[in-house]
């Protein structure tokens, strides 16, 4: 009996390493697809992007494409100013540098990044008194009009 669950443990243990070779040979494939077409939307597979870890970039890349790439219920001007406003406000200067150059080459005007980027202060500055000062949130919606 003893003999048999050393078997038994050795055998699973084999079939554990094959399925993570298996597991880590359908990553690499995985991630070389991704960026294969990361390359054909972009024309090239940004550093940032090859170093994310192999075993997510399939999803972020699924995840960026489909959000920023793709048309969707918003235009993607659209889009792009609101990446801006959020990353005026996070701050995070990669994205406003990319999110300025794209909403520019979709056709956005200075004046329309410079409100998106005043509508992300307005809501903040508002945000940071109503919270502060920890205005009763049914008052608020009821002096609205809200339910």
């Amino acid at each position: 009996m003893r003999h048999s669950i050393h078997l038994g443990a050795a055998l699973l243990a084999a079939s554990l390493a094959l399925d993570a070779g298996g597991a880590a040979a359908q990553e690499v494939a995985t991630a070389e697809a991704t960026y294969r077409d990361i390359e054909a939307t972009y024309g090239v597979v940004p550093t940032f992007m090859k170093i994310y870890p192999r075993q997510g970039i399939a999803g972020a890349w699924a995840l960026t494409k489909s959000l920023e790439v793709e048309r969707g219920a918003l235009d993607p001007k659209v889009k792009s100013l609101i990446n801006i406003a959020v990353a005026a406000q996070i701050p995070c200067r990669y994205c406003v540098w990319i999110d300025t150059k794209t909403a520019r080459d979709l056709g956005a005007t200075d004046e329309e990044i410079a409100e998106a980027v005043a509508q992300a202060g307005l809501t903040r500055h508002w945000s940071a008194i109503l919270n502060g000062l920890q205005i009763d949130f049914e008052t608020f919606k009821a002096e609205f009009g809200g339910d």
